[in-house]
């Protein structure tokens, strides 16, 4: 006869691990960069400001509660989320650290919003901006998160090299700028060097998810 207590310990023991495994903050901060597609070692510490020796050591820690899967690819090793159940995770976790804690709201409100006064636009707006041409929509996240999955209609521009191709960007348009979603600030960077060189530009809150959810939905 199986005892019950037993069972329930190992199973929650089990849970517990993949608790532990998301207790660092970078820990989560590489599986959020994972979600937009695989990335190598050497990708993730320069994205995340960390060694590669310490990367590797979170990715180990990741990759023991099987949150993430690896490969060789030439001289580089790929890291990518081991199920595509995690980035819907992760989405959860998101939402519910910002309607429970109230310094998340305040870092939004306070630090996204206010100290950079960008205005933004919502994803019914941008599409019938884009379905009557009005606008330019540019995804700035680097090329390989782009040819991953993307915004139909987007041009890949990442923030690296926007600086040095603003002279060749049109002037007689509104731009959207759009990159990771709300806590990515790399929309924000250019958004700044649009408005700068007198181009009329907006922020996209939402990422690539938030518009395949969207078009799924058929929200209006």
């Amino acid at each position: 006869m199986i005892n019950e207590r037993n069972l329930k310990d190992l199973l929650y023991q089990e849970f517990a691990r993949v608790g532990k495994s998301l207790s660092s903050p970078k820990r989560l901060e590489i599986l959020d960069l994972l979600s937009y597609g695989p990335k190598s070692v050497e990708t993730i510490a320069k994205t995340t400001a960390m060694s590669v020796a310490n990367v590797s050591q979170h990715l180990q820690t990741l990759a023991n509660s099987k949150m993430v899967k690896s490969k060789k690819q030439g001289n580089y090793v790929i890291y990518e989320l081991a199920d595509e159940e995690i980035s819907t995770f992760l989405e959860s976790l998101h939402s519910l650290a910002e309607k429970q804690l109230v310094q998340v709201q305040q870092i939004k409100r306070e630090f996204l919003n206010e100290q950079f006064g960008i205005e933004g636009v919502s994803l019914p707006e941008l599409k019938k901006r884009m379905e009557r041409g009005e606008v330019m929509l540019l995804d700035v996240r680097p090329k390989e998160e782009y040819d991953e999955a993307h915004i139909p209609g987007a041009v890949s521009l990442p923030i690296e090299e926007l600086r040095e191709k603003l002279a060749s960007l049109p002037t007689n348009c509104d731009v959207v700028a759009y990159c990771r979603g709300t806590y990515c600030l790399m929309s924000v960077e250019a958004v700044e060097l649009l408005q700068a060189r007198g181009v009329k530009a907006f922020r996209l809150e939402k990422d690539v998810r938030d518009w395949m959810e969207f078009e799924k939905k058929g929200i209006k």
